[in-house]
C-alpha cells in the first residue's frame, strides 16, 4: 500500500490552522463538518477516553479489533472474523492485512505502517500498565494471567488469542470500547506524554492539529481500510471541533449554520427548539433534522437499604412497603412532559434500560402513579396516611433540583415528608461511594451494551466502595442468578435470566427509577449519513454534507 503526502495536503492543512471560519475553506469544494464540544477535551490517547468528549473525537481517528453497529450488534473491525472456544474462555481474532497507521515521522519514510497482532498486545498491556494509570483498565480485568503475564499471544502477525479467568459473555462488547484501540509503539514511545496531542491511529480522520479550548481540526484518511456504500470512507474532507462553553451561544452558532450538529438538549433553549411533546417545533422543521432513540442512561433514586449504617438503620427507607410506596407516589409521565419536555421515557418498567440487546423491558412491570396504592403500602408499614414516618432527606446536585422538587411536593400529598440537600457533584459521588448519603439521586450510563452492566449495581461482591453496588442491596437469589448469567453463552437464555434478576429489583425497591434517557440529535438538513445509536457514539466515517 502506498502512501503519499501532496503538496495539496499541506496547503489545506495551511488553510485550516489559518482561518477562524471553516467555511472560508470550504468554498474550495471540500466538505468540513463543524460540531462543538462545551465540556471540552483533556486527551486524544484512546487510553484516556474516559467520557463523551474525549470518546467522541478518539472514535473518529481509532480502531479496535471489533465495533458496533447502530443496533449495538457486535460486527468486525480490524479482526475481519473470530472464533471462540466452546467453554468461553479463548478468543481467537483474525486480522485483516489491509490496515495501516496514519503517516507519521516516527515511521521510516514517514509512512503508515501496517498493524500486526503484536501492536494489540502492545496496546493492551500499555492500557493495563499501573504506570500509565489508564481510567480503561478495568476493561482487560478478566484476562488471564499466566507466568505473571497477560494472556495475549501472537500466533503470527494476523492472529491475536486471548484467554480469559473465567467465561464473561460480554467480553466482546468491552473490545469494541475505545479503550482497546490499537495503538503504535513507535508514536507512544517517541512522543511520551505528548501522545495524547499527537495521536497516531488509523481511523477514518487522522489529526490535523489541536489549540487546546479553541479548536480541533481533523483531516480526512485517503487510505482507510473499510469500504463505503458510495466509494471509499469517509465521505468528509475535515473535522473542526470548537470549544465554546456556553450552550446557549453555541446553539445561537447551530441556528445561524455555522455549526453542523448538535447532540442533547439544554434547558436555557429547550423550550425555543421543543414542544411539551417533544416535537420539533415548525419554525425549525424545514431547517434542521431531529432524530430521537433510547439512550443507555438510567436516571433514578438510590437508597442505602445497609442496616449496618446508621444513616439507613435509622431510616424509615428501611422497610420494602415505604420504599414501594414511594414508587408508586409520584407521576412519572407528569414528570417528563412538564419537566423533560418528554425528552426520556418514564421510568414504570426495570433498572435496565430500552435498547439493551438481548433484552425485552416490556416483560419487566414497573410502577406507574397510583397514590392509593402508596397510601395503602404506607398504612401496611405502620404509617398511616404518614403519621409517625419521620422526614427522609434526598441529596442530589443542582441539575436535578427541580425533577426533585416535583417528587417531594407529590410525596407529601400522600403524608410523605422529603427534605432535599443539594450537594456539589463531585461531593455526592464521594458520598455515595463512601455510603454516606440514604437517599441519593444517580445515573447509571452502560460502558457496554449488556444488562450485566446494569444488574451488577446489585450484585453482594460489588458493595461500594470496592464496587458500584451503592444500595448494598443483597439478595441470595438475585446472586446465584447473576452468577448462573455469566456462565450462559447464549444470549437468549442470558436475557431470560437478567430479566427475572430485574422482576427481583423491582419488587425489594432499593432504587426508584425515574426515567431512561433519550438521544437526541440536530443536525442540518444538508447533513445525511449522520445515525444514531443508544451509546450516543459519534461516527462520522459515514457522514456526507451536500453543498
Amino acid at each position: 500500500m502506498k502512501f503519499s503526502l501532496p503538496n495539496c495536503f499541506f496547503l489545506f492543512l495551511l488553510l485550516l490552522l489559518s482561518a477562524c471560519h471553516s467555511g472560508r475553506f470550504e468554498n474550495d469544494g471540500r466538505t468540513v463538518f463543524r460540531y462543538n464540544e462545551s465540556a471540552g477535551i483533556t486527551s486524544l490517547d484512546p487510553a484516556f477516553a474516559r467520557n463523551q468528549a474525549n470518546i467522541w473525537v478518539i472514535n473518529q481517528m481509532f480502531n479496535g479489533l471489533v465495533q458496533f453497529d447502530d443496533y449495538l450488534k457486535v460486527k468486525p473491525c480490524i479482526a475481519k472474523s473470530w472464533e471462540i472456544s466452546p467453554e468461553g474462555l479463548t478468543y481467537t481474532f483474525h486480522l485483516r492485512s489491509d490496515v495501516f497507521f496514519h503517516p507519521d515521522k516516527v515511521f521510516k519514510s514517514g509512512k503508515g505502517r501496517k498493524v500486526v497482532a503484536g501492536d494489540f498486545i502492545y496496546s493492551f498491556n500499555r492500557l493495563l500498565d499501573d504506570k500509565l494509570a489508564s481510567p480503561g483498565a478495568w476493561v482487560l480485568a478478566q484476562v488471564k494471567k499466566e507466568n505473571g503475564k497477560y494472556a495475549f499471544f501472537a500466533q503470527n502477525d494476523s492472529t491475536l488469542t486471548i484467554r480469559l479467568q473465567a467465561p464473561f459473555p460480554p467480553f466482546l462488547g468491552l473490545l469494541s470500547m475505545q479503550y482497546c484501540s490499537v495503538v503504535p509503539h513507535e508514536a507512544v514511545e517517541k512522543y511520551g506524554v505528548d501522545f495524547r496531542q499527537h495521536p497516531v491511529g488509523t481511523g477514518p480522520f487522522t489529526f490535523g492539529m489541536w489549540k487546546e479550548g479553541v479548536k480541533l481540526v481533523l483531516l480526512k484518511n485517503d487510505h482507510y481500510f473499510e469500504p463505503g456504500t458510495d466509494g471509499p470512507l469517509p465521505y468528509l474532507d475535515a473535522v473542526a471541533v470548537t470549544f465554546i462553553v456556553d450552550k446557549q451561544s453555541a446553539f445561537l452558532e447551530f441556528i445561524k449554520g455555522n455549526l453542523d450538529f448538535v447532540s442533547g438538549i439544554d434547558a436555557s433553549y429547550k423550550d425555543e427548539l421543543l414542544t411539551n411533546s417533544g416535537l420539533l417545533r415548525n419554525k425549525y422543521s424545514s431547517q434542521l433534522n431531529m432524530t430521537k432513540q433510547p439512550y443507555l442512561n438510567t436516571e433514578y433514586l438510590g437508597i442505602l437499604i445497609d442496616t449496618n449504617y446508621k444513616a439507613a438503620a435509622e431510616s424509615p427507607l428501611k422497610y420494602k412497603l415505604v420504599r414501594q410506596a414511594i414508587n408508586y407516589g409520584f407521576d412519572r409521565v407528569k414528570m417528563m412532559r412538564y419537566l423533560r419536555n418528554s425528552i426520556g421515557i418514564a421510568g414504570t418498567a426495570g433498572f435496565v434500560p430500552a435498547g439493551v440487546p438481548w433484552f425485552d423491558q416490556h416483560q419487566v412491570v414497573g410502577y406507574n402513579y397510583n397514590p392509593v396504592k402508596a397510601m395503602q403500602l404506607l398504612g401496611k408499614a405502620g404509617f398511616p396516611g404518614g403519621k409517625g414516618l419521620a422526614p427522609i432527606t434526598l441529596t442530589t446536585n443542582a441539575s436535578y433540583l427541580d425533577l426533585c422538587k416535583f417528587i417531594q411536593s407529590q410525596l407529601g400529598e400522600i403524608g410523605i415528608n422529603v427534605l432535599i440537600d443539594v450537594t456539589p457533584p463531585g461531593t455526592l459521588r464521594e458520598m455515595i461511594a463512601q455510603s454516606k448519603v440514604n437517599f441519593f439521586r444517580g445515573s447509571w450510563i452502560a460502558d457496554y451494551p449488556d444488562a450485566e452492566n446494569y444488574l451488577s449495581l446489585f450484585y453482594t461482591p460489588n458493595f461500594c466502595p470496592a464496587g458500584p453496588n451503592y444500595t448494598h442491596f443483597s439478595s441470595v437469589e438475585f446472586d446465584n442468578l447473576y452468577r448462573e448469567c455469566i456462565r450462559e453463552s447464549n444470549d437468549s437464555l442470558r436475557g431470560v435470566k437478567y430479566m427475572q434478576m430485574d422482576k427481583l429489583l423491582i419488587e425489594e425497591a432499593p432504587v426508584v427509577v425515574l426515567y431512561y434517557d433519550e438521544v437526541l440529535r440536530f443536525s442540518q438538513k444538508n447533513i445525511s449519513g449522520l445515525g444514531s445509536n443508544p451509546l450516543n457514539l459519534l461516527n462520522l466515517k459515514q457522514v456526507k454534507k451536500a453543498k
